[in-house]
């Protein structure tokens, strides 16, 4: 399954979150494939699609980041399998 996360930062937490983005890298745990992430240079949000079978591994990894940062995860589906819902 595929899910787009997109994160807010606080502004507030905005230091912190870079330092430990730019000293961790901010990877998913094992079973979460990071497909791409996007940041909006203007704001403090950005998007990530990942991938995993177990959709509790997304949980694991922003309840890390959750005490800087907020998140709205959706599972969404590519052209081609919304072409196969559609008949």
């Amino acid at each position: 399954m595929q899910f787009m996360v997109e994160y807010t930062i606080t502004p507030e937490a905005r230091n912190e979150v870079q330092a430990l983005f730019k000293a961790t890298g901010g990877m998913p745990p094992a079973g979460v494939e990071l497909l791409g992430r996007w940041h909006d240079y203007a704001s403090l949000k950005g998007y990530m699609l990942c991938e995993t079978v177990d959709p509790v591994g997304i949980a694991v990894w922003c309840q890390d980041w959750t005490h800087m940062m907020t998140f709205n995860v959706v599972s969404v589906v590519d052209d081609e399998q919304m072409a196969g819902v559609m008949g």
